[in-house]
């Protein structure tokens, strides 16, 4: 087990606002009942069908919503319960007590209550965690008959709404006060009073399927979004599984370590991965709310992430805290980070800030912070791995600003994916929290953005990543590469870039042995597996005038070749040295100078260091 160093404490509170994670009892009931409503990513895809499932992926709920509620009313003519025998109660529709949104009776309710159809189950959890639906306690009951109403309700994953209709399309109100309402006996289902029988029962929280490289069926709690529940987004709202989660789960280079850091964890989405190559984990966050998502997550997922729920003190550690603070004095071989990084007015009202996305502190100043200190608590070798925006200011590269964010003697590889003009950013982190549904506030949270960036001459914001290793001895050769690529890429591109600083660090070796004449002269060549070469010429040219080298997977990097270069790769079988290869070529262009061999092997270095050309092992 891992000890604590002192002063620091483990994150052990029970946050009413989140789910609970204490019962350990309820949590495997929970868990069991997923995985028998097949309520996983493949299930849920086949569920609802191709085409409403790519939609549901685009954030377009519509199509899902008509397929599950259809799915829900009409599925089977008879429903086969846990034990295979059918089961004739019939399924209850989607809606408030037989009621639709706007309170009038549904006609179908009619034909449920008579035994006339029986639904398809597994369209309950669907509607309840992922599409935000209310559903009525017959379905709930039918559906989850082990860990039952009041199980649910203990976790804080459901909670009631009064008898009568609710309003149309919802209140449209902050959901400040929303989340789940803290388990008592006085809210259970067998003490609610007759006069106030709950009828319907709505998601508490949006508890959605996760598949990934740890293996097994995950689920993954977060707060509703604002297509679940109208209204603008409460400050301490806990984001599920995002774009930029997942952009950073597949860029994470996942060789095995032994201590790793989740800085800023969130619903604890980089943990799961983590785990599946980390002896130990530590998570760390501003937000008690989102360590105790993240705590519940662990959990209710423990058997397939390793951990021994009862214990899991001996894989994971969480901590609450605003960036290192709540690590200080301690060193890990790898730190991910999906921090707060977004740009935003500093107002001085915390009700208008965001924790999971807003790092309170002026312009980039919290990517700056990590790119400066991260370095400090990584162990010799040891490598951190990062999201961020950065400011460009006006009449500068996008590369000037953060690479002066990079300390002296560290190892860096940062990678520029996309840059939005001030305008464009506005709009897209006012959208990202519904602030776009009431207009005057829009309208002043917008001027607020552009009058910011404008103080700071700011032209332009880049979004990308940033890779930093600490050398393991004083005397390694530091290199620092910035790169911009704004194309697609493979994913998960993890392995890949792996996969580039293994052969940046072969290159560096054979740098250090040049001067006892052991390089890359020495070394035998091969041109890459997925690499294609695309010649272009004028008609009736006697040679190319564009000679390309493409690749296929990874990067997916396209590079311009000189005819002396492809002649190079060309030969690049096997058979020949790297320095035999460029000598015969000096003499077929009658250029024997050593100049011309040693111009040409740095090129021949950039190929092998962007993945076209490989050493032959």
């Amino acid at each position: 087990m891992t000890t604590l160093p002192q002063g620091h404490r483990e994150f052990d509170d029970d946050i009413p606002s989140a789910p609970c994670s204490v019962d350990l009892v309820a949590l495997e009931a929970l868990a069991a009942e997923l995985a028998s409503l097949d309520y996983t990513v493949d299930g849920v895809g086949s569920l609802l069908g191709g085409p409403a499932y790519s939609a549901l992926g685009r954030g377009q709920f519509a199509p899902a919503l008509l397929e599950a509620r259809r799915l829900l009313r009409h599925g089977h003519a008879e429903a086969v319960d846990r034990t295979g025998h059918a089961d004739l109660t019939g399924a209850r529709p989607v809606g408030n007590a037989g009621a639709d949104r706007t309170g009038h009776a549904d006609p179908v309710d009619a034909r449920h209550a008579a035994g006339d159809t029986t639904g398809d189950l597994r369209a309950v959890p669907v509607l309840l965690w992922l599409l935000g639906e209310d559903v009525t306690e017959d379905d709930l009951r039918t559906a989850f008959p082990g860990i039952g109403l009041v199980g649910l309700e203990r976790l804080r994953l459901i909670e009631r709404i009064p008898q009568g209709p609710a309003p149309a399309g919802g209140t449209g109100a902050d959901q400040e006060s929303a989340g789940p309402a803290p388990a008592s006996a006085g809210t259970t289902l067998a003490s609610a009073g007759t006069d106030q029988v709950p009828s319907a029962w709505r998601a508490a929280v949006e508890l959605r399927p996760y598949a990934s490289d740890v293996g097994g069926n995950l689920w993954v709690a977060s707060d509703l979004g604002s297509e679940q529940r109208p209204g603008r987004l409460r400050h301490d709202h806990v984001l599920g599984i995002g774009g930029a989660s997942l952009t950073l789960a597949q860029a994470v280079m996942r060789a095995p370590v032994d201590r790793a850091l989740d800085l800023g964890t969130g619903c604890g989405i980089q943990a799961f991965h983590l785990l599946a190559h980390a002896r130990h984990v530590t998570l760390t966050d501003i937000s008690a709310r989102a360590l105790a998502f993240a705590r519940f997550n662990l959990l209710l997922n423990a058997p397939a992430l390793g951990l021994a729920a009862h214990q899991p003190g001996e894989r994971v550690s969480l901590r609450l805290g605003s960036l290192l603070e709540p690590v200080e004095g301690e060193r890990f071989d790898l730190v991910v980070s999906n921090p707060p990084f977004v740009i935003t007015p500093r107002t001085g009202d915390p009700a208008e800030s965001y924790t999971y996305r807003d790092g309170g502190l002026a312009g980039d100043a919290i990517v700056e912070t990590l790119v400066r200190e991260l370095p400090g608590i990584l162990t010799p070798g040891g490598a951190a791995q990062l999201l961020g925006n950065w400011e460009i200011t006006e009449g500068t590269g996008w590369e000037r600003r953060i690479r002066g964010f990079v300390p002296p003697g560290v190892d860096a590889w940062i990678i520029q994916r996309e840059q939005l003009t001030p305008v464009q950013y506005a709009e897209t982190w006012l959208r990202d929290a519904a602030e776009n549904r009431d207009r005057d506030a829009y309208l002043r949270s917008y001027a607020d953005y552009l009058a910011d960036f404008a103080s700071r001459d700011v032209e332009g914001i880049g979004f990308g990543s940033v890779w930093l290793r600490r050398p393991r001895t004083p005397s390694d050769l530091v290199r620092v590469t910035l790169e911009e690529i704004t194309h697609e890429i493979e994913q998960p591109v993890g392995p890949h870039l792996a996969a580039a600083v293994g052969r940046a660090d072969w290159l560096a070796d054979h740098t250090e042995q040049a001067a006892s004449g052991i390089g890359i002269a020495e070394e035998f060549l091969l041109v890459a597996d997925d690499v294609t070469e695309e010649r272009h010429q004028r008609p009736g040219a006697e040679h190319p005038g564009v000679i390309l080298l493409r690749q296929g997977a990874g990067l997916r990097r396209t590079t311009l070749l000189s005819t002396e270069l492809a002649g190079f790769v060309s030969a690049c079988d096997g058979d020949l040295t790297a320095g035999q290869i460029a000598g015969a070529l000096a003499m077929l262009l009658d250029r024997p100078d050593a100049a011309f061999t040693s111009e040409l092997l740095v090129d021949v270095e950039q190929l092998i260091r962007e993945g076209f050309l490989i050493p032959a092992v």
